[in-house]
């Protein structure tokens, strides 16, 4: 019992029709309760005769209680699609997966024979029997879809195992991971992402950690440096704000990188360690990747340092160096200084995390020819907003992902891959109309 309510309700063959059933099934009894009462005593009083029905259900009386109840009925539907529309969802989300079973073919059949209508007369009609319908469990649970599917080793394990494109657009779901089991994978999917999008108050870094949706964070001392990508009007710089904001919040260093002296660059008025000339930037770059390597020496000098140990457990504040517009920066740089600034960054890359130096890179298009020889692996937390051509979500992602972007007019929403090779949608921390990012980094700062 305790495996069954674990893993949900079993779908079946028959839940093909399950949200037909569900209607019929759920108004009928609504519309039975809402009209015997109003002859309970005429039916416990009366002899079943069929004259005698017909004069009282066909009375102004009778029509008058059944225009009643089929408005009652008609109330509680509407209350029920207005406040449980989730339970209709799961009815339609399991008649889905009902219908992909049966409309791919992934189930075994076998002959049997009709029975004729003279029993003792032998038929020769056959028809076809479903003899095999994969287990599959469905539940929802705290805004998660988790639906586990049975391997078996059949013909159909391949399918099986790879249903997270058919979820995702069928059940307009965001896969948030797929986990192997003993005899079973599971799926587990966002019901809907954008109920988890947070507010810009709600934006907390702490232990290491920075939360931006209700159930995502980054977790920077684990999966170090964060990039993103995304074109004018996607939301990209009032998401570097709020980090800038967030981060304030907490004992780090930022240092603020801007080519194109645009918004970022505006925060020169408020905080220090703010660049916009080539030259100041380069010279930050070169600032910041020395102590990098001052930091990871004498990391090992220090009292109670500790081999696998990183920068907060010895109690040292994160650096963050958060360039905007980084692609464009990189094609103004004559060769000489764009291997210099590649070589650098590589290496804090690749000691940034124990010493505790992360880089935050922002850019349109995540260009290869500026991210290579590796280092864009290592930025383990990736945001994609709004529009992107399959070339960029794949110079992002990888060009061996599978997985459909779709685009939503919606600022601030785009898509995250936060370290575990799951990509799903995201959705920016919201920034209420009137917040003046100035005025409160400016308090931050003092």
């Amino acid at each position: 019992m305790k495996t069954f309510k674990r893993r949900g309700k079993r779908i079946k063959e028959k839940d093909a029709s399950l949200v037909v059933q569900f209607i019929f099934f759920g108004l009928t009894g609504v519309w039975l309760v809402s009209f015997i009462p109003f002859h309970l005593s005429f039916l416990l009083s009366t002899t079943w005769q069929l004259d005698v029905f017909q004069i009282h259900f066909f009375s102004t009386y009778g029509w008058v209680t059944l225009l009643i109840s089929l408005a009652l009925t008609a109330g509680c539907a509407y209350l029920y699609y207005r406040y449980r529309y989730d339970k209709i969802k799961q009815v339609i989300h399991r008649q889905k997966l009902a219908k992909m079973i049966l409309e791919n073919g992934w189930y075994e059949t076998k002959q049997v024979t009709q029975e004729g209508f003279f029993k003792d007369i032998p038929s020769n009609k056959t028809k076809e029997k479903i003899s095999h319908f994969p287990k599959i469990y469905y539940r929802f649970e705290k805004g998660l879809l988790h639906i586990q599917v049975e391997i078996t080793l059949g013909k159909y394990q391949d399918q099986l195992l790879n249903l997270e494109n058919k979820l995702e657009s069928g059940l307009y779901c965001e896969l948030v991971s797929k986990e192997l089991h003993d005899s079973y994978v599971e799926y587990i999917l966002f019901y809907d992402m954008s109920v988890n999008r947070i507010p810009i108050e709600e934006v907390i870094a702490q232990n290491g950690s920075l939360k931006l949706m209700k159930s995502l964070y980054w977790e920077y001392d684990k999966l170090p440096h964060m990039l993103i990508a995304g074109g004018t009007g996607g939301g990209k710089t009032y998401f570097i704000l709020t980090l800038i904001e967030a981060l304030l919040k907490t004992d780090a260093k930022l240092y603020i990188l801007d080519p194109k002296n645009a918004d970022l660059a505006d925060l020169a008025t408020v905080m220090p360690d703010i660049y916009y000339k080539k030259e100041d930037m380069m010279a930050c770059i070169d600032q910041f990747y020395e102590a990098t390597m001052v930091r990871s020496e004498e990391m090992k000098q220090m009292k109670g340092y500790k081999t696998g140990e990183n920068y907060a457990y010895l109690g040292l504040s994160p650096h963050f160096l958060i360039f905007d517009e980084y692609v464009a920066f990189m094609e103004i740089l004559a060769s000489k200084e764009n291997t210099a600034v590649l070589t650098k960054l590589k290496q804090i890359v690749m000691l940034g995390r124990q010493a505790g130096f992360f880089l935050i890179l922002a850019c349109q298009r995540p260009d290869a020819k500026y991210l290579g020889d590796g280092i864009r692996d290592q930025f383990n937390f990736r945001v994609a907003l709004g529009r992107m051509s399959e070339l960029g979500y794949g110079m992002m992602f990888g060009s061996d992902v599978q997985k459909h972007f779709f685009l939503k007019q919606i600022k601030g929403r785009g898509y995250v891959d936060k370290g575990d090779g799951v990509i799903s949608e995201f959705y920016t921390p919201l920034v209420p109309k009137g917040h003046d990012f100035l005025k409160e980094i400016g308090k931050l700062v003092s």
